[in-house]
């Protein structure tokens, strides 16, 4: 299965189909993600079968900031004050495709992004707010550690961009 990973096109992707599980998410991404896009305030990318325009995953990235002391002393060791990071405000897979290891590869291709975004943007953590704890149990799976007894997760980018060095 061929997946098209692009920038969400309200006027072009067939939006209405995507039921990921989570309700909240998936009218997220119907009511409010052009909003945030036309704001600035998010960027939002869709998965897209290979020649068609149903949106079957998608996810969300903003700009963020993360205060040092809430950081695992590990990770938040010589980090200013405020830490700049790259918030994964969304991400969202297709109930039917679910399963089959795409949810890493949705998130592998969000990290991609932000890996080459912080090549013109400094940034120094990715941030997800997970919503439940199978979603933490799912980010923690992929280098995510979490803040405390909480439900928010980081990585730092420097990890990231070595897990996705080929070879």
């Amino acid at each position: 299965m061929v997946f098209r990973s692009e920038p969400l096109d309200p006027t072009r992707h067939q939006l209405d189909s995507l039921d990921s599980g989570e309700p909240a998410v998936d009218d997220w991404l119907r009511e409010h993600a052009a909003g945030a896009e036309a704001r600035r305030v998010a960027r939002t990318f869709v998965w897209c079968r290979a020649d068609e325009v149903v949106v079957v995953g998608y996810y969300s990235l903003a700009g963020h900031r993360l205060a040092r002391e809430d950081l695992p002393k590990a990770i938040g060791r010589g980090s200013p004050t405020e830490v700049p990071a790259v918030l994964l405000a969304r991400l969202a897979l297709d109930a039917s495709l679910q399963g089959q290891g795409l949810g890493g590869a949705l998130l592998a291709d969000a990290l991609m992004r932000v890996v080459a975004a912080t090549e013109l943007v400094a940034a120094r953590f990715v941030v997800v707010d997970a919503l439940h704890e199978d979603a933490a149990t799912f980010y923690e799976h992929h280098g995510f550690r979490r803040i405390a007894d909480t439900l928010r997760l980081v990585q730092k980018i420097s990890s990231v961009a070595r897990a996705l060095e080929p070879g």
